[in-house]
């Protein structure tokens, strides 16, 4: 049996921009979207904690160290630009290999630059 698990985490972003009139997605610092092993098109949860609104959304790339969070489409009316957010996303893994995972967890400061990498997920 596969469950699903935690993959990736950027850990307290700063949405520094939003556009409701684009398509929809999420625009991650290329930077950031490495270190996390996101990957471009992946789905992801965008966890804002400054309003508890949560969304599913896709991940483009933003220019690489420019520290963008980007928040593109309808989103926009749920996420607003300096909301602090989680970024999330799941991998399928087998049920006997959860204890093997590794999740790459960023953290980031208020100008979304990685502050350090983190084994645990909390």
């Amino acid at each position: 049996m596969n469950v699903s698990a935690l993959k990736s985490k950027i850990h307290r972003a700063v949405v520094t921009k939003v556009d409701l009139n684009y398509v929809g997605s999420i625009s991650i610092d290329e930077n950031l979207m490495e270190l996390s092993g996101l990957f471009e098109f992946e789905k992801v949860d965008v966890l804002n904690i400054t309003n508890g609104n949560r969304i599913q959304t896709y991940v483009i790339k933003a220019e690489r160290n420019s520290g963008t969070i980007g928040i593109n489409g309808a989103a926009a009316h749920l996420i607003n630009k300096n909301d602090l957010v989680i970024i999330v996303s799941y991998c399928q893994i087998n049920k006997d290999e959860v204890t093997l995972l590794r999740p790459k967890i960023i953290h980031v400061d208020r100008l979304n630059s990685p502050i350090f990498l983190d084994k645990q997920p909390a």
